[in-house]
């Protein structure tokens, strides 16, 4: 028996559900390609931004730089859902001023960087500075604004 002929011998509330499930899983991937989860920073000042960003994962701590975010652009820092709770984000525009700074200190270094650990930056030959918490919570995504004049709150979503 083929499948239409399995199908129609159905009862008639049968035939409903089994065509609503399949309407649904059909359009599931059209909704995911939708949906976008990542961390992202938009740059809502009129200089080109550079922005560093700090994470803890099971193998301990973790900083990564630069991504340059034009002026009132958005920027992907890190794409798919977050992983973990809390983020650490350092940003300062091309000429090294309107630095959006925190508490918590991290390492960097002047060009392109991924390194593992926060301690002992200036002996490991990196530079150490203050990143800004963000408590994502257990969102799937977030996104920090960057404005000119940089704010004490603790992040925008």
């Amino acid at each position: 028996m083929k499948l239409a002929g399995v199908i129609a011998a159905l009862p008639k509330p049968f035939r409903l559900a089994l065509l609503a499930a399949a309407g649904f899983m059909l359009s599931a991937p059209v909704t995911a390609v939708g949906a976008r989860a990542d961390f992202r920073v938009c740059n809502g000042t009129q200089s080109l931004v550079g922005v560093a960003i700090g994470y803890r994962v099971e193998a301990g701590w973790t900083t990564e730089g630069w991504w340059r975010i034009p002026a009132t652009t958005c920027k992907s820092i890190i794409e798919g859902p977050l992983s973990s709770r809390y983020y650490y984000v350092y940003a300062e525009d091309a000429d090294g001023r309107s630095r959006w700074a925190g508490p918590v200190d991290l390492c960097i270094a002047e060009n392109e960087f991924k390194i593992t650990g926060r301690q002992d930056c200036l002996k490991r030959g990196y530079q150490r500075t203050g990143f800004r918490e963000y408590d994502t919570g257990e969102q799937a995504s977030w996104m920090v604004q960057l404005t000119e004049a940089p704010r004490n709150e603790s992040g925008n979503q």
